[in-house]
């Protein structure tokens, strides 16, 4: 298993190859990612069909690099696969696919729709009285869409206390559409809440792991777009844009 600052290294290095990639969306939720299957998923990347596995959705799949570098390195991918990442007939494409990618619970990134989904499959498990959790990551900028909100009531509605949403909180949207008082926003939703470093492992994963039995949880990652590289940090200019020769020496040079 690779460490973050390996992981983000292969990310630099695939986008640079291909020449495709969001690394700046990638790298703001990446710490998200490796605390949840370093420290909290209940999944088997030799059977990833196990029926009480928790169930993960990236609803910003365009942030489907860094997913894929943390699969491949929590061992749901061959070693080497994230080489392919958008070649032609390559199964890591742009965006994450289901039916393509170990791992992989829903097809995302027409944004707005991984936590509709996610409400749908932790309901059924309720139901179900399954022992699975859902978690859902979705980006502050997708809480610009009305199917978000209707999904956070009918959660609370429901007591989804299996589901947990998590925000990365980039502060990508603010220019066009400011979400600030989210906290307030989602405790009136009726939700339990915690705010914490999107960069912090420790308090991700306490937060992680802590649920109220009663409601379902939200996570306000307070995170940094591009985070640990200082030519992307919080730079519209990488929201999709991958480096030359020269960028890349940079980049892996200054590293964190």
């Amino acid at each position: 298993m690779n460490d973050v600052l390996t992981i983000k290294r292969n990310i630099l290095e695939t986008s640079f190859r291909t020449q495709e990639g969001h690394i700046a969306s990638s790298f703001s939720i990446l710490d998200i990612l490796y605390v949840l299957y370093r420290d909290v998923l209940r999944v088997d990347p030799k059977n990833p069909e196990w029926a009480d596995r928790d169930r993960f959705i990236l609803s910003k799949g365009h942030a489907s690099l860094g997913y894929y570098a943390i699969l491949e390195a929590f061992g749901f991918l061959p070693p080497g696969e994230l080489d392919t990442f958008c070649a032609h007939g390559s199964r890591l494409g742009g965006h994450p696919d289901r039916n393509k990618v170990p791992g992989v619970e829903a097809s995302t990134g027409s944004l707005g729709h991984g936590l509709p989904i996610a409400v749908g499959m932790a309901l059924a498990l309720q139901i179900r009285k399954g022992p699975a959790r859902v978690y859902c990551l979705v980006g502050d900028g997708e809480l610009n869409e009305g199917s978000m909100w209707e999904s956070l009531l009918l959660a609370a509605q429901h007591n989804l206390s299996n589901l947990t949403c998590i925000v990365d909180y980039n502060h990508s949207t603010d220019r066009a559409l400011d979400i600030s008082a989210l906290e307030a926003k989602l405790k009136a939703f009726n939700w339990e809440i915690f705010a914490v470093d999107g960069h912090g492992h420790d308090a991700l994963r306490d937060a992680l792991r802590t649920a109220n039995p009663a409601r379902p949880t939200a996570i306000i990652a307070n995170t940094i777009k591009g985070h640990g590289c200082k030519m992307m940090e919080n730079n519209p200019e990488w929201h999709h844009k991958s480096p030359n020769e020269e960028q890349l020496r940079a980049m892996l040079e200054g590293l964190e």
